[in-house]
């Protein structure tokens, strides 16, 4: 481990970064008209477990899913759907899509639309039984120029997920569905247009969730203390200057082995992670930053982490990397999509 690195330890300033406001939902929002900023974080987390076997590092039902760019969003909960009518759900909203795209002409439903869509049950993706199955909706096309037979491509995927929302859900009434998680990848365009129809479908309401630079410093140290193997890439910090004429990004490079020494120095309960622990890891790597560069790091604003375990932008960008702690990266992203409806 870097000697200046760990000895920073000992010059922890302790100063108290300020929270963001907690920002509410309001059902007349616009679909992703609004970057809304999540709720003060819990004094305590638990950490995502280690992997019970690797079997499954490379399921085939969520491989699909990693090494690409999602963006975030909290979900209301769904008004009367269910998971046994997803292929009506399907046909309607390639209705949909199609009288979108003619600038609302009728379309006849079951036409050949030009745009097929598919939404499908994940029942992987939850963290207990209790939590409702993650749902994925994907929007697919042949290109006029290729052949009858040839395979269509995604163009478009969007999933609903809940993953250790059970208390959230416990408390809605009956006939609503909680998949509070939101993620999707491709076109904007789509992205609204899909959006809106589960709006006016099930009395639902879509917001941008973007990511404080508090939870971004919990993610950072949550995902240090993931095992991994020993190739993973370093982690990476990036920091925006404030107040300057032009934009100015700090990028802040750790080896992950001594990223991940400077973590076991720190964490007190195995399995558990606090606010006065990120809060100390935060502040020794500043501190080390401080020493050889002369930049106090407490003054910038924490926009982007990149670990072997996933990579998480403030504006509500994720990207996830490793399959085996993908429902504990989820379990998290949950968490904020909860406290940003509330």
């Amino acid at each position: 481990v870097a000697p200046g690195l760990m000895s920073a330890m000992e010059s922890v300033d302790g100063a108290v970064r300020t929270l963001p406001s907690i920002g509410r939902l309001s059902r007349g929002l616009l679909f992703g008209g609004v970057h809304g900023r999540v709720g003060l974080s819990p004094s305590s987390r638990l950490l995502p477990p280690a992997p019970p076997s690797q079997e499954n590092v490379d399921s085939q039902k969520t491989t699909f899913l990693l090494r690409k760019q999602w963006t975030l969003y909290s979900v209301t909960p769904l008004y009367r759907f269910s998971d046994t009518h997803l292929k009506d759900y399907a046909r309607l909203l390639s209705a949909f899509i199609a009288a979108e795209k003619q600038k609302g002409l009728a379309v006849e439903i079951g036409v050949e639309l030009g745009i097929k869509v598919a939404i499908s049950s994940l029942p992987d993706l939850r963290g207990s039984d209790r939590d409702q199955a993650a749902i994925l909706v994907q929007l697919s096309s042949r290109s006029p120029a290729s052949p009858k037979n040839s395979e269509e491509k995604v163009i478009w995927s969007g999933w609903f997920c809940s993953v250790s929302g059970d208390d959230f859900s416990e408390n809605v009434p009956e006939d609503f569905t909680c998949l509070p998680l939101f993620l999707a990848n491709g076109a904007e365009s789509y992205t609204s247009i899909v959006g809106s129809w589960f709006q006016k479908t099930f009395d639902c309401c879509f917001r941008r969730l973007a990511i404080s630079p508090l939870n971004l410093s919990w993610m950072a140290a949550m995902w240090t203390g993931c095992k991994v193997d020993k190739t993973a890439s370093a982690m990476e910090l990036v920091f925006s200057v404030p107040h300057l004429p032009q934009p100015l990004d700090i990028s802040y490079a750790i080896h992950p082995e001594d990223a991940k020494a400077l973590w076991d120095t720190v964490q007190k309960t195995p399995g558990e992670i606090t606010q006065e622990e990120v809060d100390v890891f935060m502040d020794c790597l500043y501190s080390h930053f401080h020493r050889h560069f002369k930049i106090r790091l407490s003054a910038t604003k924490l926009v982007k982490v990149s670990t072997a375990i996933a990579s998480a932008h403030c504006d509500g960008i994720i990207k996830f990397l490793q399959s085996q702690y993908l429902t504990g990266v989820l379990m998290l992203l949950t968490e904020l999509a909860i406290s940003q409806i509330q």
